[in-house]
């Protein structure tokens, strides 16, 4: 039997009708999440991660709320349609881009060159930029993705393989390249603690107890390295609009860091399976996806349309959607969650009938839907589109 949260009653009882598959949102338990991240963040503005949500109204929703601004967005095109559409004039790009259609609407448009941060990590980006893009017409603004991750000596690397730039001296060369090259604005600086913000450290394992022992001599080295970074951009560069860091799973060390001006957040606001999993904070379940009944092979099994979402990361059992209600239900070992139909055991259900998921990682589900069931008190009030609902697929 799996442990997670089940489903509230207020919650199942507004979408009993509705058609399924669905992607369902408790309104309440959002707000609530929202309050617990600004919060833990003491005063740090958050910038929404928009990869973790991926419906552009929820996306606004969070961003009217006090704590919150601006969006840390994972790719140019969705950035750019964030702008258009009105949702927020301040989006930083987390990932380097190589659409050149996408900087082109950029380097011509000025009301999207003020308000989209491109993201670089090495001198090649700077140099494929200007070989590849003609002269912008507008000052473009950039950000240096400097990598976090711990390196405490003898070749061991604990954290993501993100940025080729890791120390202070590397991130200052990078930013000289940035300042000589034409048209090109440096104003921010991100570092991501993937080691830190994004695994989980509860119960007490072995594992969890090596992450903790890991998270607890990895915190104070970064804090340092970050010090340090900052200081080389900005003896280089300038002063900087912003210092980026952190996520959902660390914003209480992050933003106690002088260094750091903006946090960002995006997985706690609809908290995720692969976020049960940590010790200082337990966000409120807020979305689930609803599969119905379409077999029942045998006496206590049935099978549901679809249930493949399987999150990215490396491949393990923590990376399945957990069926959360009924309770008891369980995967057959044989099958798993399969793409088009998944078999579960521990329960006997009629056809038809509704199975609760929730995913192991945020905004992937959103993948999956056209739009969003927005559960506010005991009835379906709003119907959010999604990014596919758009038509939008964003890499």
């Amino acid at each position: 039997m799996n442990s997670s949260p089940a489903v509230p009653n207020h919650v199942r009882s507004a979408v009993c009708d509705e058609r399924l598959p669905a992607l369902v949102l408790d309104l309440a338990a959002i707000d609530s999440n929202c309050d617990d991240l600004r919060r833990r963040a003491r005063g740090t503005p958050i910038r929404v991660a928009s990869k973790s949500l991926r419906i552009p109204s929820l996306i606004a929703h969070v961003l009217e709320k006090p704590g919150f601004h601006g969006v840390l967005a994972y790719s140019l095109q969705e950035a750019i349609d964030l702008v258009r559409a009105g949702i927020s004039d301040d989006v930083v790009v987390a990932y380097p881009s190589v659409d050149k259609q996408a900087l082109l609407s950029l380097y011509d448009d000025p009301s999207l060159s003020s308000s989209i941060t491109l993201m670089v990590d090495s001198v090649d980006h700077i140099q494929w930029l200007q070989d590849n893009i003609h002269e912008a017409n507008y000052p473009i603004r950039i950000c240096l993705d400097v990598d976090a991750s711990w390196r405490p000596g003898g070749g061991v690397h604990v954290g993501m393989l993100r940025s080729p730039t890791h120390n202070p001296a590397e991130a200052a060369r990078v930013a000289e390249a940035i300042v000589r090259a034409d048209g090109l604005n440096l104003v921010g600086v991100m570092m991501y603690e993937g080691h830190i913000a994004g695994v989980g450290d509860a119960a007490g394992g072995i594992r969890q107890r090596i992450i903790r022992a890991m998270q607890k001599a990895a915190r104070p080295a970064l804090a340092k390295q970050r010090r340090a970074v900052v200081d080389a951009v900005t003896a280089v560069a300038g002063p900087l609009e912003f210092v980026n860091g952190g996520g959902t799973g660390s914003l209480e060390s992050t933003s106690a860091e002088t260094a750091v001006t903006e946090v960002a957040a995006g997985s706690g606001i609809v908290g995720p399976t692969l976020f049960d999993t940590y010790a200082a904070f337990s966000p409120t379940p807020a979305q689930w996806f609803v599969l119905p009944v379409v077999r029942r092979p045998r006496p206590g099994t049935v099978t549901v349309a679809g249930g493949g979402r399987i999150a990215s990361g490396p491949a393990g059992e923590d990376r399945l959607p957990t069926p959360v209600w009924p309770e008891g239900l369980e995967y057959v070992s044989t099958e798993g969650a399969g793409e088009v139909q998944t078999p579960l055991t521990g329960a006997d259900l009629a056809l038809g009938d509704p199975v609760w998921f929730r995913h192991a990682k945020a905004g992937e589900s959103a993948e999956h839907a056209i739009e969003a069931l927005v559960v506010t008190d005991c009835a379906v009030t709003k119907r959010w589109t999604t990014y596919r609902g758009e038509g939008r697929i964003y890499t």
